[in-house]
């Protein structure tokens, strides 16, 4: 079986608990660390899926990655390569899709619940779940790009989620583990002591309260979603 290409954007923001998921399942997997100077391929065939973690930047920042990721994100798209993007990744889909990513109207940081759309992509992507908590640290949001179908939502932040066919974006987090949110928390002190004011950025005890409790419901979510976009991998 094809390899899933795993693209990590920065140090703290590795796959978590979606490599857990993988290995469970024997779903071989490579992580393409473009922090440490990875290139970019030119062509998704040599890969099962693609899936783009989250990172700090904006899709709009001159970095010398993005450009060639937009490109890899739309050839997949037409190759019929699965493409999952968690928060930044999902992103990148969207503007290599044709949407615009720009400013949230507030900042999204700790738990938040997010609504599941009517309609039968959502149904097949999340089945009976109607809401869930899931994480967040965002400062940017997306658009929906044509021909994709919004799945996920909240009050703060009206897309968090489309799909396209066996194409999964999301703004909000679910791969998140004990150890990603402590390291969050560590490296993103500063961040939440300014932005202190939107009303939808927690503080780090709020963030860790019952933090086992609430990570193992969101791996449920995430079990089902991961399920979902796995049963299309290129073998």
């Amino acid at each position: 079986m094809k390899p899933i290409a795993i693209f990590r954007h920065t140090r703290t923001e590795g796959p978590g608990y979606f490599a857990n998921y993988l290995d469970a399942r024997n779903l071989p997997w490579r992580l393409i660390a473009v922090d440490e100077g990875a290139a970019v391929p030119d062509n998704p065939s040599s890969f099962g899926g693609l899936v783009f973690m989250g990172g700090p930047m904006s899709v709009n920042d001159d970095l010398p990655w993005i450009a060639p990721a937009l490109r890899l994100i739309r050839k997949a798209v037409v190759d019929n390569v699965p493409v999952l993007g968690h928060c930044l990744g999902g992103q990148l889909m969207a503007k290599a899709l044709g949407a615009t990513v720009g400013r949230n109207p507030v900042k999204e940081i700790g738990w938040g619940q997010v609504e599941v759309s009517i309609g039968p992509e959502a149904h097949r992507w999340l089945g009976e779940v109607s809401a869930f908590e899931a994480f967040h640290w965002h400062g940017e949001r997306f658009s929906i790009p044509p021909g994709a179908v919004r799945i996920l939502g909240n009050r703060w932040c009206e897309n968090q989620a489309f799909v396209l066919g066996p194409h999964l974006a999301m703004q909000c987090h679910v791969e998140m583990t004990a150890d990603l949110v402590h390291s969050w928390l560590r490296s993103g002190a500063e961040e939440i002591a300014q932005s202190s004011h939107s009303p939808a950025v927690q503080s780090p005890d709020q963030i860790t309260r019952e933090l086992e409790a609430r990570l193992a419901a969101l791996h449920r979510v995430a079990d089902r979603l991961y399920e979902i976009w796995t049963g299309g991998l290129k073998r």
